[in-house]
């Protein structure tokens, strides 16, 4: 499992399946469409079942976008079986055995990638419509596969976002950064506050990958990263080494990481976040996804507002990748098309069924109808907005590509971001490894 699952899929492991069933709803006419619209829904009627990755209180939340369902279709049962980390090891099992369930939620779209190759999918263009009322095409496209819709990319964690220290930035005099040149100043400006700017998890080299993504999108644009991310360009392609050089301007200076250099490559991602956000601070600053809240809140004493803070990461140069967004997204799938599938797949596609778990907290969607007041936090909200209003939008590149490149601890990407980070003189040197690394593993094609 990836790392945008790590946090929240590790809350709790449960054994048994969990049978989240909605409790029947009765039904109201307030006008013959309504009334039509009523009889239809309850006409509906059968079970799904469901595989997920959503353990603990992420299966209690999913458990309230079901009763949401049931509100509207009372006569359909779904049976969803919380699996953590084990989701892509199960299914594999399952339909092996040919018996896969009527639905599934993957996190890695190279895996749904395949699985549609291999014809075990089935496409949800039934629902295109409501996918596409209430999400960008930016959004959408990350569903179609092989010129088809097979996926809704229900939840995502947004990726672009740089968390800072409140105290630490006003010690400092600088202001959340916008723009690339902006956060080199405030960079120079912290550390000659007396507090180092960036806190790096080196130690979980996924950290690592996740700037450099970022910056290469922030950097090319969309096209371009997709280009990189399938190996249709080589990794010593002269726009590597520009994201790369841009990337050694936040590690090039070991006196502003917390730790240094030799701290940054023994912190692990948690670590990175509290080192920013403990008391006294040891850095200010931490790019990574919109997990990192959950971090901090339990492991720390910050306070949202007063003591952390959240901005988008910083625009690079203009064009469409100026404000993109990289997501880890979980694609609610298909293996069976029935009256009953259909019926939950458009619905999870409603701003209804985003509302019912963002009440929560810890949710953002690329349903850009989703009611923001339903949002508990301001920094959800926040958060939210950045995601509904995004156009440009791409999933985390590692999760595209072969799992030996692209997420193995201590070899391919992670392994060589972390060398990287060493010695981030060696731009030319990275590259040649990153490209040789990319050239066996996509030959493999694992």
């Amino acid at each position: 499992m990836k790392k945008h699952h790590v946090i929240g899929a590790a809350i709790v492991a449960m054994v048994l399946p969990l049978v989240l069933i909605g409790a029947a709803a009765g039904r109201s006419a307030t006008s013959g469409a309504a009334a039509s619209g009523s009889a239809r829904a309850a006409g509906v009627s059968g079970t799904v079942t469901f595989d997920g990755v959503w353990t603990g209180s992420e299966a209690a939340s999913f458990g309230k976008v079901i009763k949401a369902f049931n509100k509207v279709y009372p006569n359909v049962k779904i049976k969803y079986n919380p699996l953590g980390n084990n989701v892509s090891t199960v299914l594999s099992t399952s339909i092996a055995g040919g018996h896969p369930p009527d639905m599934a939620d993957i996190a890695q779209p190279g895996y749904v990638k395949q699985l549609v190759q291999q014809g075990h999918l089935k496409p949800i263009t039934y629902a295109s419509g409501v996918i596409g009322a209430n999400f960008s095409q930016g959004w959408k496209s990350l569903g179609t596969f092989s010129g088809k819709l097979y996926a809704l990319v229900f939840k995502a964690s947004n990726k672009s976002l740089l968390w800072y220290n409140v105290p630490a930035f006003k010690a400092a005099g600088v202001k959340p950064p916008k723009t690339w040149a902006q956060l080199t100043a405030a960079a120079h400006n912290l550390l000659a506050s007396g507090t180092p700017a960036f806190s790096i998890g080196g130690a979980d080299g996924w950290t690592l990958t996740d700037l450099f993504e970022n910056i290469y999108l922030r950097t090319f644009g969309p096209a371009t990263y997709q280009r990189l991310t399938t190996h249709d360009i080589k990794w010593t392609d002269p726009t590597v080494i520009t994201a790369l050089k841009e990337m050694a301007t936040i590690i090039g200076t070991s006196s502003n990481m917390a730790g240094g250099t030799s701290g940054a490559l023994q912190y692990g991602f948690n670590d990175s976040v509290t080192n920013a956000f403990g008391s006294p601070p040891k850095a200010a600053m931490v790019f990574e996804g919109d997990f990192v809240s959950g971090v901090i809140q339990s492991s720390t004493k910050s306070k949202a507002g007063s003591g952390y803070e959240v901005t988008p990461f910083p625009t690079i140069k203009p064009g469409p990748g100026a404000t993109g967004v990289e997501v880890g997204g979980d694609l609610f799938v298909t293996f069976n098309d029935t009256p009953a599938v259909e019926a939950f797949v458009k619905f999870l596609a409603t701003p209804a069924a985003a509302n019912a778990w963002a009440a929560d907290g810890g949710f953002a969607s690329g349903n850009h109808n989703v009611n923001l007041a339903v949002f508990p936090t301001a920094i959800d909200k926040a958060n939210q907005v950045a995601m509904g209003q995004a156009k440009s939008v791409v999933f985390d590149m590692s999760d595209e590509q072969p799992a030996s490149f692209g997420a193995t601890t201590g070899q391919g990407e992670w392994g060589i971001f972390q060398t990287f980070l060493k010695n981030p003189a060696n731009v030319n040197g990275i590259a040649q490894q990153l490209e040789k690394a990319a050239t066996a593993a996509y030959k493999k094609g694992k």
